[in-house]
C-alpha cells in the first residue's frame, strides 16, 4: 500500500491511519458527502423500523462458510476438508496483483468448494480507475472458470481500508460494474461490504442515483464489542434485530437482489497480542469464544433472512479456529464447535 496506508500482517488488517492531518484534509473534501449520507438516513429510518413490523417474506436456508487466506499455508485444504464447509471466501488485495498466478493455483486446489473472492481495495486503485478496470479484469480473466461471486470493496467505512466516503466507494464498485458488464456478464458482484452496525453507509449505498446494482449484499456484522450476540446496542439491537433491519433496507432498495451474506464475523482471543485485531479489552478466551460463536450462528440460521454467514476465519491466532503460532497447527475449541454446527446445517448429524 501506499503510505499512509500499511498491512498489518499479524491481524490481517490495516493499520490505523497516525497522520491525522492526512486523514482530516481527506474527510474535509468528502464533507458533503457525510452530511447529505446522514439526512437520507434520518429520513429513511423510520420508513425501515415501520417495515420491520409490517413485512414479512418467506424464511431463507442459510449456509455457513468460512474464509481461507494465501498466507496460511496449504494447510488449510485438509482442514476445510475436515470441517466439511462447503462455502469459501477469500482475499485478493489489489496491491499484491503480482501475486495472482498465486492466488489462482492456491484457489483451484479448493475443488469441489464454492468460493466468494474479496477483492481488497487500496488507495492506488481508489485513484486511478484506468488501473482498477484493468487489474479487476485480469482477477475476473483468471478466475472465470472457477469462480462466479466477487466481492468488491472490505470494510468500506474504515479510513484505514482507504475510503474516506461512500461516495469514493461507489464510484470504485461503479467502475468495476462496467468491467464485468462489459466482458464477464456472469460474474456476481457483492457489495458494500459495510462493517458492524452503521447502516447509514449501506443505506447511502442502497439509495442513490448511480447506476449500480448488487447481486447480493455483504455485511461485515461484527458485534464483538457487545459481549454476547444476544446482548442489544442501543438498548433494542441485539444480532437478530440487526439482521432483520438490514434486510428490510435491502426490500426497500431496487439496486440490490434478494441474497444478504454476513460475509466477516469473529471475536477476538485475549492473550493473542499482537494476532488480536483489538485492544485485551474486547478479548474473550477461547471457551467463551466457542460459546460466541455457536450462539450467533445459531441465531443467523434460525432467523431466515440470512443466506449465507461467514466466519472469518479458519486460521488466525487472535481470532480464528486454528492457532499456527511455533508452526504448529493447535485447533481450538471452537473448531469442533464449528464442525458440528456445519455438519448438523448440512444433514449429517442430528
Amino acid at each position: 500500500m501506499k503510505s499512509p496506508f500499511h498491512w498489518d500482517s499479524y491481524s490481517d488488517q490495516p493499520h490505523i491511519i497516525k497522520d491525522r492531518a492526512y486523514k482530516r484534509q481527506q474527510k474535509k473534501k468528502h464533507i458533503f458527502s457525510y452530511i447529505s449520507m446522514f439526512l437520507l438516513f434520518l429520513v429513511l429510518f423510520p420508513v425501515i423500523m415501520i417495515a420491520h413490523l409490517f413485512v414479512r417474506t418467506d424464511k431463507k436456508n442459510c449456509e455457513i462458510g468460512l474464509g481461507v487466506n494465501l498466507d496460511k499455508g496449504s494447510e488449510q485444504y485438509r482442514l476445510v476438508d475436515e470441517l466439511g464447509v462447503s462455502h469459501l471466501i477469500i482475499r485478493i488485495p489489489l496491491w499484491e496483483m503480482e501475486k495472482l498466478d498465486e492466488y489462482v493455483a492456491f484457489i483451484e486446489g479448493f475443488t469441489g468448494k464454492n468460493i466468494v473472492i474479496n477483492i481488497l481495495q487500496d488507495r492506488e486503485h481508489i485513484e486511478d480507475h484506468e488501473l482498477l478496470e484493468h487489474d479487476v479484469k485480469r482477477i475476473f480473466h483468471a478466475l472465470k472458470d472457477n469462480v462466479n461471486e466477487f466481492q468488491i470493496g472490505n470494510a468500506v467505512n474504515r479510513a484505514k481500508w482507504g475510503f474516506f466516503s461512500m461516495s469514493e466507494y461507489l464510484a470504485f464498485y461503479q467502475c468495476v460494474q462496467a468491467a464485468r458488464d462489459n466482458d464477464f456478464p456472469k460474474i456476481e458482484l457483492i457489495g458494500p461490504s459495510v462493517i458492524d452496525f452503521e447502516y447509514y453507509y449501506t443505506t447511502n449505498a442502497l439509495f442513490n442515483f448511480r447506476k449500480i446494482k448488487f447481486d447480493a449484499l455483504s455485511a461485515l456484522l461484527y458485534v464483538d464489542r457487545r459481549g454476547s450476540p444476544y446482548n442489544p446496542q442501543y438498548w433494542i439491537f441485539d444480532t437478530q434485530f440487526k439482521i432483520r433491519v438490514l434486510r428490510n433496507i435491502m426490500r426497500l432498495s431496487r439496486k440490490v437482489s434478494d441474497k444478504l451474506y454476513l460475509t466477516e464475523v469473529n471475536w477476538p482471543l485475549s492473550g493473542t497480542a499482537p494476532y488480536a485485531p483489538t485492544s485485551e479489552t474486547e478479548c474473550i478466551d477461547e471457551q467463551t469464544y466457542a460459546e460466541y460463536m455457536r450462539d450467533y450462528l445459531t441465531i443467523a440460521l434460525q432467523s431466515g433472512e440470512v443466506d449465507r454467514v461467514y466466519w472469518h476465519q479458519l486460521i488466525a491466532p487472535g481470532y480464528g479456529l486454528v492457532d499456527n503460532r511455533n508452526d504448529q497447527i493447535r485447533k481450538m475449541s471452537a473448531f469442533e464447535v464449528f464442525k458440528k454446527i456445519v455438519a448438523k446445517t448440512a444433514g449429517k448429524v442430528n
